[in-house]
C-alpha cells in the first residue's frame, strides 16, 4: 500500500496518514509502534510530553526500516520555550528516539499568556539550520498566533497541527494556513469519542454507501480535504482499518454533508482552547 505524500513549503514531503501515539502508555508504545510499522505506517507523531519517545525509538531501531523511509515528528513542550531551552529539549528527544534528526519539530502550544512562542519558533528555525530537524512548525496555533510568528520571524511554519474533526473544523485557521502554504494536521480526527460522530446521518450514510466503517469514512473525508491525519489506536486490527482508506472516494455530496456537521459556533471543540492553555 502506498500512502500519499504532500509537499511542504520547505520542499520536504510528508506522508498524509500516520500513526499518533498521544496517550499511548509508555510500556505499550514499542509494541504499538512496531505493529504500526509492520502494517505499513511510516509517519509517527509523538511529543516530549507524551512520555513515550523511548518506546517510539525502540520500535524504530528494531524495525530495520531505512531512516529515509520514515517520517518522525516530536514536539517542544510549554516549559521549554525560553532562552536556549529548545536546544536542550530537542537533544533530549533525539536521545530518547535514538535519532540524529527528526523530520518535523513543532512548538506544541502557543501558551500566549507567557508570550514566548515567537522566540520558541525562532529557536526551532535555528535547530533546523543546525540539521537537528528537517522541517519546523507549530501546533494548536490560531490565526493570531500564526500572524505573529510569520511577521516577527519572517519564516512560515511548514505545518500547524490543530484539533480538527467534523464537528470542529477551524475553517478560519485552515484557510489562513492554506493561503500561505502551511499544511494542516488534525489531532483528534475522530473527535476522541467525545460525541456521537459515527451516529450522525452524514457519516453513517457515507460509510454504508461505500461499505466501510464510519471511522474510515471520516478519515477519508480528512484526506480528501487535504488534511494530514494520524488516528490513534493500540489495537492492530484498528491500525489496519485506519490505514485501509485509499480504496474508495467520497462523493462531493458526501463530503459536503460531513462538512455540515460543524455548528460553526465553536461548540464542537472537545479539547482545550489554545488561549486558555498556558
Amino acid at each position: 500500500m502506498t500512502i500519499p505524500t504532500l509537499e511542504l513549503n520547505d520542499g520536504n514531503s510528508i506522508p498524509q496518514l500516520g500513526y499518533g501515539v498521544f496517550k499511548v502508555p509508555a510500556d505499550e508504545t514499542e509494541r504499538a509502534v512496531s505493529d504500526a510499522l509492520e502494517i505499513g505506517y511510516r509517519h509517527i507523531d509523538t511529543a516530549a510530553i507524551y512520555g513515550n519517545e523511548e518506546g517510539v525509538g525502540a520500535a524504530i531501531a528494531k524495525s530495520g526500516i531505512a531512516r529515509d523511509e520514515l517520517f518522525i515528528t516530536t514536539k517542544l513542550w510549554n516549559d521549554r520555550h525560553e532562552g536556549d531551552a529548545p536546544n536542550a529539549a530537542i537533544a533530549e528527544s533525539l536521545e530518547k528516539l535514538g535519532l540524529e534528526q527528526v523530520d518535523l519539530y513543532l512548538v506544541h502550544w502557543p501558551t500566549p499568556a507567557k508570550d514566548n512562542f515567537v522566540h520558541a519558533f525562532a529557536k526551532l528555525v535555528e535547530l533546523r539550520e543546525a540539521g537537528l530537524t528537517r522541517s519546523v512548525g507549530v501546533s494548536n496555533f490560531l490565526v493570531e498566533h500564526l500572524e505573529r510568528v510569520v511577521d516577527e520571524t519572517g519564516v512560515v511554519p511548514a505545518v500547524n497541527q490543530i484539533e480538527l474533526h467534523p464537528a470542529y473544523q477551524q475553517r478560519d485557521v485552515v484557510a489562513w494556513s492554506t493561503e500561505r502554504g502551511i499544511r494542516t494536521e488534525a489531532w483528534g480526527p475522530l473527535g476522541q469519542g467525545k460525541y456521537d460522530l459515527f451516529g450522525t446521518p452524514a457519516v453513517a450514510e457515507a460509510a454504508a454507501a461505500h461499505g466501510v466503517t464510519p471511522a474510515q469514512a471520516v478519515l477519508r473525508w480528512h484526506l480528501q480535504k487535504g488534511i494530514i491525519v494520524f488516528p490513534k489506536s493500540v489495537r492492530a486490527e484498528r491500525l489496519r482499518e485506519n490505514l485501509d482508506v485509499f480504496g474508495f472516494t467520497l462523493t462531493e455530496a458526501e463530503v459536503a454533508g460531513i462538512d455540515e456537521i460543524d455548528p460553526l459556533d465553536g461548540s464542537g471543540r472537545v479539547g482545550t482552547h489554545p488561549n486558555e492553555f498556558n
